[in-house]
C-alpha cells in the first residue's frame, strides 16, 4: 500500500494499459499480508506508529487510509491524471475547488449546470468575495465577453445537467489559458469512459462519483483529478476542513468502477433507442440527447466521445402538468433524484433537482423531463414510456 502522504501516486505509468484493465488493476494489487485480490476495507480511525513521529505512510484516517488511495490511484489512472482526490461528495469535491480561489477572483460558469452546483458558488461562495458569471459556454464569444482580468476558472459541464449542451473543451481550455484562467471539465455525465478532458486541455476534472463511477446508486462520493500541485492544495484543504469519504464509501465505489467500460457502453446503448423512441412520438414536443444527428452538439460529441452516454431529456407536450404526470406514471423508471446507476431513473428538473436555480439564468424549461437511462431491457423501457406518455398526456 501507498503513503497517505503520496495518496494517488503517478497513474500515468499505467496509460499504456486498456481502460478496463487500469478499472480493474490500477492501485488494486493484491493486498500483501494475505494475498486478497480485492483490496479490503480498512476500516479504521487511527494507525499505530513505531515511534514518536514515524509511521507506515498512515497515521489518521482524515488525512489518508489504504483503501480511498486505492479509489484515488484508479481515478487518477482512469482520468489520465497525475493525481485524484476523493472527497465524501461531489459537492464537497465542487467546494474545496472553490477554496483554491481568493476573494475578488472571477468564476464563468456554464448557464447549464447542476442546481447544486450553482447554489454552492452563487449563495456560500459569493459571500466571501468571489464573483460568478453564469454564461453559455457553447457561444465562444459570449465566453469571451465574459472575461475579465480577475477571471481564473471556467467551469464546464459536458454534456451538461440536464438540457444536455456539449461544449467544446479545447477550445475553452485555449480562451481559459490565454488569460490566465485555468478549465475545470465537470465530468460526471460522459465518465473517462466516454471522454478524456484533461487530454483536451482541461486543468482539473471533478466528479460526483455518487452517479455513473460508482453506478449502483448505494454510495455517495466525489473526485478531483489534476495534476500533483494542485491535488496537493485540494488535499491539504481536505484535511482542514474534513470532507473524507468513508473507507467502505471508498471500497463500494472503486468496486463499482471495476464495470465502468461495459456498463457505460449499455447506458449507452439503451439512451440511444430511448431517444430515437422519444423523438418520434408526437406527446413529445423536444429532445435533448447529443446522439441524436439533430442535436446541435452532435457533431461536436462525435470527435470528443466515444459513445454519448445514457442520460437523455425531453419536452412533453401539454406543459408543466403533462410533464408530472408523465413522471409519475413509470413502473420501471423509478420516480427519484440522482442518476448512473444500473436502474432508469425519471424525474422533474424544475421542481427537483434544479428547484434552486428557478428565477435565474439557470432555470430550466417547467415542461421537462429528465432520464437516467438504466441497463435494463430496452423493450421494457420502451414500453414503460410509453405507457407513460399516454398515461400522462390523456385527459
Amino acid at each position: 500500500m501507498t503513503s497517505s502522504k503520496d495518496a494517488a501516486p503517478d497513474a500515468t505509468a499505467a496509460a499504456g494499459d486498456g481502460f478496463a484493465t487500469r478499472a480493474i488493476h490500477a492501485g488494486q494489487d493484491p493486498e500483501p499480508v494475505t494475498g486478497a485480490v480485492t483490496v479490503p476495507i480498512f476500516q479504521t480511525s487511527t494507525f499505530a506508529q513505531r515511534r514518536v513521529g514515524e509511521h507506515t505512510g498512515y497515521e489518521y484516517a482524515r488525512t489518508g487510509n489504504p483503501t480511498r488511495t486505492a479509489l484515488e490511484t484508479c481515478l487518477a489512472a482512469l482520468e489520465g491524471a497525475e493525481r485524484c482526490v476523493a472527497f465524501a461528495s461531489g459537492l464537497a469535491a465542487e467546494d474545496a475547488v472553490f477554496r483554491l480561489l481568493s476573494p475578488g477572483d472571477h468564476v464563468i460558469m456554464a448557464d447549464d449546470v447542476y442546481g447544486g452546483t450553482w447554489r454552492q458558488v452563487a449563495q456560500v461562495h459569493t459571500r466571501f468575495g468571489i464573483e460568478v458569471s453564469a454564461v453559455d459556454l457553447s457561444d465562444l464569444d459570449a465566453v469571451r465577453a465574459a472575461l475579465t482580468p480577475t477571471t481564473r476558472l471556467i467551469w464546464a459541464e459536458t454534456p451538461s445537467n440536464p438540457l444536455l449542451k456539449v461544449l467544446d473543451l479545447s477550445a475553452l481550455a485555449a480562451l481559459a489559458h490565454a488569460h490566465g484562467a485555468r478549465l475545470v471539465a465537470d465530468n460526471t455525465f460522459a465518465t473517462p469512459a466516454l471522454q478524456q478532458p484533461l487530454t483536451l486541455g482541461a486543468d482539473l476534472v471533478v466528479h460526483s462519483t455518487t452517479k455513473y463511477l460508482g453506478g449502483h446508486s448505494d454510495v455517495v462520493g466525489g473526485a478531483v483529478c489534476t495534476d500533483h500541485a494542485t491535488a496537493e492544495q485540494l488535499a491539504f484543504l481536505q484535511n482542514a476542513v474534513g470532507a473524507v469519504p468513508g473507507p467502505f464509501d471508498a471500497w463500494l465505489t472503486l468496486r463499482g468502477v471495476k464495470t465502468l467500460e461495459v456498463r457505460m457502453a449499455r447506458h449507452s446503448e439503451n439512451a440511444a433507442q430511448v431517444a430515437a423512441f422519444l423523438a418520434g412520438h408526437p406527446a413529445v414536443s423536444a429532445v435533448a440527447y447529443p446522439g441524436l444527428t439533430d442535436h446541435p452538439g452532435h457533431a461536436l460529441a462525435a470527435r470528443q466521445m466515444s459513445a454519448f452516454g445514457g442520460m437523455v431529456s425531453f419536452r412533453v407536450a401539454g406543459g408543466v402538468e403533462a410533464a408530472t404526470r408523465v413522471a409519475e406514471s413509470t413502473r420501471l423508471f423509478f420516480l427519484a433524484e440522482s442518476l448512473g446507476g444500473v436502474e432508469s431513473l425519471i424525474e422533474h428538473p424544475g421542481i427537483m433537482t434544479h428547484a434552486s436555480v428557478a428565477g435565474t439564468a439557470l432555470e430550466v424549461p417547467p415542461d421537462l423531463v429528465r432520464l437516467s437511462v438504466g441497463i435494463e431491457s430496452v423493450t421494457d423501457l420502451l414500453a414503460d414510456l410509453e405507457a407513460a406518455l399516454a398515461a400522462g398526456t390523456t385527459r
